[in-house]
């Protein structure tokens, strides 16, 4: 859909991880060899995605195509959509602050966030709950220490 977002937090800057920029630098590339390859048909949208005349993707082929994609990495199928779900669990499982996901994803609030991630959470609460032993616990004396000084 062309048109404003959503709402006014949907307008932000993401900051890229390094894999995903060059993987963008090398889909320009790819983009302006077809942009050569349309002999003249190539209509310029200013759109990242585009068909290999440059228009729109039509969301019915982009799954279809994203389906070939599932299918020829052999992993379990999922909607095009569950990337971003994907996305806010590793992230979240990585010990990401709910915070900064809620940014990312451009929830309006940290309880949305939480509702929907937050089966993410036991795993985080074991691993905080190493931490915390590890500042709490007494030091271990030191190898060759006698007990009795």
């Amino acid at each position: 859909m062309f048109g404003p977002p959503k709402s006014r937090r949907s307008r932000r800057v993401q900051t890229m991880p390094a894999v995903v920029v060059q993987a963008l630098k090398r889909h320009r590339n790819l983009q302006e060899q077809e942009r050569k390859l349309a002999d003249g048909q190539w209509q310029e949208t200013g759109l990242v995605f585009t068909t290999a005349t440059g228009r729109h993707v039509e969301p019915r082929n982009l799954n279809t195509a994203f389906g070939r994609l599932i299918a020829r990495a052999g992993v379990r199928p999922i909607r095009f959509h569950d990337l971003r779900h994907t996305c806010a669990t590793l992230l979240l499982a990585a010990g990401v602050s709910p915070r900064v996901v809620m940014d990312i994803l451009g929830h309006s609030q940290i309880a949305v966030t939480m509702n929907i991630y937050g089966h993410v959470m036991p795993a985080m609460q074991q691993e905080a709950a190493g931490h915390m032993d590890a500042a709490l616990s007494e030091p271990e004396a030191e190898a060759g220490d006698d007990a009795d000084e």
